[in-house]
C-alpha cells in the first residue's frame, strides 16, 4: 500500500507565496519521476511541473520562473516552491508519483488527495 499526502495549500494574495508539499510512505522500493498536477473547475487537469529521479525538472511556460519543483529522496517528499502567484493559478494541485513496491515490479503511478490553492485578485 502506497500513499501520498498533500500538504501547503491555502488562500494567499495575487503577488504571494506557497509552499506545497508531497509525501510518499508505504511499501516504496524507489520512486521515479514526480510531478505536480492541477485542475481548475470546468477545466482539464494540467501538469505543472515534473522532476525525475536525479532531479531534472521541466514547467509549462505558465509557470516557468514562478515555480520551482524540487525532491528529497532521503525522506520520499517532494516540494513545490510557488512565487508570484495570480488568481489564475487557483485550482487542487496533486501529486504524483512514479512508484516501485518491490524489485521486480514495474513502476505503478500514484496520486494523492490534492490540497486546494486560492490566488485572490
Amino acid at each position: 500500500q502506497v500513499q501520498l499526502v498533500e500538504s501547503g495549500g491555502g488562500l494567499v494574495q495575487a503577488g504571494g507565496s506557497l509552499r506545497l508539499s508531497c509525501a510518499a510512505s508505504g511499501s516504496i522500493f524507489s520512486i521515479n519521476a514526480m510531478g505536480w498536477y492541477r485542475q481548475a473547475p470546468g477545466k482539464q487537469r494540467e501538469l505543472v511541473a515534473r522532476i525525475t529521479s536525479i532531479g531534472t525538472t521541466n514547467y509549462p511556460d505558465s509557470v516557468k520562473g514562478r515555480f520551482t519543483i524540487s525532491r528529497d529522496n532521503a525522506k520520499n517528499t517532494m516540494y513545490l516552491q510557488m512565487n508570484s502567484l495570480k488568481p489564475e493559478d487557483t485550482a487542487v494541485y496533486y501529486c504524483k508519483a512514479q512508484i516501485r513496491t518491490g524489485w521486480n515490479s514495474a513502476p505503478s503511478d500514484y496520486w494523492g488527495q490534492g490540497t486546494q490553492v486560492t490566488v485572490s485578485s
